[in-house]
């Protein structure tokens, strides 16, 4: 790992024990002691073990990873929501048959899992031995854009239409990185995917010119404040219109020395958003409030284990009463952005234009 500053305020080993404290034999990370698995949330864990330099915890979620990946190069992933809770905010085992889904935005993820991974222990390898993971990955996320551009958000049911699902905005966002990576780790092995270049400059198409494609069927989900901020930490939205887009919705989303609420309406912050929204900071270069917003989730940290999902600052409480791995992953990728701690830090937060990879030249991949 490269040189640490002194203080950053975040217990990156603790964070990291935290993960490692919920990882199974078998190398999967689910979300707490109760289950829950995804590959997104795995995949987020991975590589904050890998920026923590726990090379073996590493190694083994990215096996895992490749041991659960179905024939047709998806995911099925339990969807956390739909596990209940208990009246004091702790979660019950999921049942039996737990909701599940083959998310495209979970499968898209594993490109940046890998890629990350690699960078941060340095291990090029990595990369060449998840290769066809990856592909059949993003090949199988392809399969799912609707020929407006847009990704609908999960394999549609038997029979039905692809039209019928809908495409979420944060999820195409975190999708545009996801095929930002695969085209990156497809440079380092020489090989050419012009599929997926055109496949990402048709998700930043839609976001700029058919924002109707999304959310289209369901909710009104502007009240998320993923649905906020996504398109500026993925990279689909930059520069001066990017400074704009975060600006217009901070005060509908952060509150002062506390952090981001996960929607609108509840006085509820959580520290995974908290560090996402850092991130996006970063992507604009508002180091001054990401910062802030890493220090605020302070009061989160339990000492030695890492952090607690959330707090509801009206009631003055933690909410709910458990720490996912993957809430510990995302403030470690954060300060990792913001203070250099390992190879690779700004892979989060550097973004390639939406036309990279359609032109020939390295310059075509230009930050």
């Amino acid at each position: 790992m490269s040189h640490r500053p002194q203080s950053i305020g975040v217990d990156i080993a603790a964070c990291a024990d935290r993960i490692e404290d919920l990882q199974l034999r078998d190398g999967s990370i689910p979300w707490v002691e109760t289950g829950v698995w995804d590959p997104w949330n795995h995949g987020e864990s991975a590589m904050a073990l890998a920026i923590a330099g726990r090379e073996t915890a590493t190694h083994a979620a990215l096996d895992a990873l490749a041991d659960r990946q179905h024939a047709d190069g998806s995911w099925l992933g339990e969807l956390g929501a739909g596990v209940p809770m208990d009246q004091d905010g702790e979660r019950i085992a999921p049942p039996a048959n737990p909701v599940t889904a083959h998310d495209t935005n979970f499968t898209g993820y594993a490109a940046v899992t890998v890629l990350r991974s690699a960078l941060a222990l340095d291990e090029p390898r990595l990369i060449a031995r998840h290769a066809d993971m990856i592909s059949r990955a993003l090949d199988w996320v392809m399969d799912h854009q609707t020929p407006h551009g847009d990704v609908v958000w999960r394999k549609p049911d038997e029979g039905q239409a692809l039209e019928a699902v809908d495409s979420l905005k944060a999820g195409n966002a975190s999708l545009f990185k996801s095929l930002e990576c695969g085209l990156r780790i497809a440079d380092a092995l020489g090989r050419k995917r012009s599929d997926w270049a055109q496949a990402r400059r048709q998700i930043a198409h839609a976001f700029t010119t058919k924002p109707h494609r999304f959310d289209r069927l369901g909710e009104d989900r502007s009240r998320y404040a993923m649905d906020w901020y996504y398109p500026v930490l993925s990279g689909v939205v930059t520069g001066l219109e990017a400074k704009a887009h975060l600006h217009a919705g901070w005060d509908r989303f952060v509150v002062e020395d506390l952090g981001c609420r996960c929607v609108t309406e509840e006085p509820w912050i959580t520290a995974a958003e908290t560090a996402e929204l850092a991130l996006a900071c970063l992507s604009i270069g508002d180091t001054v409030r990401a910062q802030n917003l890493l220090g605020a989730l302070a009061p989160l940290a339990r000492d030695g284990d890492g952090y607690w999902m959330g707090w509801q600052y009206e009631l003055g409480q933690v909410w709910p009463k458990e720490r996912p791995s993957w809430t510990a992953g995302a403030v470690i990728l954060a300060a990792d952005a913001l203070y250099g701690l390992s190879a690779g830090s700004d892979l989060l937060i550097r973004h390639a234009r939406a036309d990279a990879w359609l032109k020939d030249g390295a310059e075509s991949r230009a930050y």
